[in-house]
């Protein structure tokens, strides 16, 4: 590491132009994967959220919430087995509101409502105003993303859908579904909203709820898909997946953290093989000397780590920086174990990379190069 060190002392502005590549290159790995996050959980935050780690869907529905249709038949033999309190219907409904604000004009919003059982364990916790019970009437909770569009506590929410107008009670914290703000009723406001768009043809009491949610063990699972032909209980991990967009989107995301990962690599590896062919005289000289190989592989692999640690707390420091100022619609999120899981893939990485130079000094004999230094 002396060695190293005295060397990055030496040459300070080469090693300092490395280092800000790297440093350039760690922020837009932490940046991209910050708003992969912050878009995933923009996208399943509702679901994610939940404390149900399992879903009771129609089995032809592909896992796709709004696809399954359920009753109470489905939902009494699955409380057959999981225990009434372990499962509670959920209804899912994508609609567009319209809104009337006290500093603008009605504003649109695409939402997507959730019906659940107020006093089961799907009830929102609401961060402002009132609760909702099973027998409040013509009122909502809403995700305070709407807050943003000018809505507040008492703003009349009307359904494009069906003219059903709300009053908004309070609000909740965190609830996304497929990038749309989720919107609580309870499910007598649902029964009332279905018989509404099912007038002029369709019986309301056709489909009363689109899944149920469940907190059961993987006995009780296996149980339940042995039980019911068709209904399928599903994870919450396949849930999230089946989010219409989800997939495709954390794919798509996934791939240019990965490329980033790879150039990273690619460049460090890159520079650091130029630097030692520039240095071969020396490590023959040093090897003439009587230095180990270790010494000098740890001496280069030594540049790398030391570079690789600084540019990441200094990305680090760059990339809070950036999401204090970046405006609230932006969807960012960098957890700590996402924090962590980067960093480390980011320097191992970088080590990979520097192994070539590893290679090269180990190749490098001793006369050959002490003779073309003389030369």
């Amino acid at each position: 590491m002396f060695l190293a060190l005295r060397e990055m002392r030496h040459s300070k502005a080469r090693y300092s132009l490395i280092m800000v590549i790297m440093l350039l290159v760690s922020f837009l790995v932490l940046f991209v994967t910050g708003l992969a996050r912050g878009l995933a959980y923009a996208n399943i935050s509702a679901v994610e959220n939940m404390p149900a780690n399992y879903f009771a869907v129609q089995s032809d529905a592909e896992h796709t919430f709004r696809r399954s249709v359920l009753g109470g038949t489905e939902l009494e033999a699955v409380r057959a087995v999981s225990g009434e309190a372990n499962a509670t219907p959920l209804a899912v409904q994508m609609s567009t509101i319209t809104a009337g604000t006290s500093n603008a004009d009605d504003v649109k919003a695409d939402i997507t409502y959730f019906a659940v059982d107020m006093n089961g364990m799907l009830a929102p916790k609401v961060v402002e105003g009132d609760k909702l019970t099973n027998d409040t009437t013509g009122s909502v909770l809403v995700d305070k993303k709407l807050e943003q569009s000018g809505i507040t506590i008492g703003s009349t929410l009307r359904d494009q859908a069906t003219g059903k107008s709300f009053t908004v009670a309070g609000f909740v914290k965190d609830n996304s579904y497929s990038h749309t703000p989720v919107v609580y009723i309870n499910q007598q406001e649902w029964q009332e909203m279905k018989q509404g768009s099912s007038q002029g043809g369709g019986s309301p009491q056709e489909a009363s709820f689109n899944v149920i949610a469940l907190n059961i063990t993987a006995d009780q699972a296996a149980e339940l898909n042995g039980k019911l032909d068709h209904v399928e209980i599903i994870t919450q991990k396949q849930a999230i997946e089946s989010i219409p967009g989800y997939s495709a989107e954390q794919g798509s995301l996934l791939m240019m953290i990965v490329f980033l990962f790879v150039i990273a690599a690619f460049v460090l590896a890159v520079f650091f093989y130029v630097i030692t062919i520039q240095k071969t005289s020396q490590f023959g000289i040093l090897k003439a000397m009587g230095t180990k190989m270790s010494y000098l592989a740890w001496s280069v692999v030594g540049q790398v780590m030391i570079l690789s640690i600084a540019s990441l707390v200094v990305s680090l420091a760059l990339t809070f920086g950036m999401n204090m100022a970046l405006p609230d619609s932006m969807p960012f999120q960098l957890e700590p174990m996402t924090i962590l899981w980067t960093s480390l893939l980011f320097v191992g990485m970088s080590l990979c990379g520097s192994l070539i130079s590893v290679v090269r000094v180990a190749k490098v004999d001793a006369l050959e190069a002490i003779g073309r230094a003389y030369a």
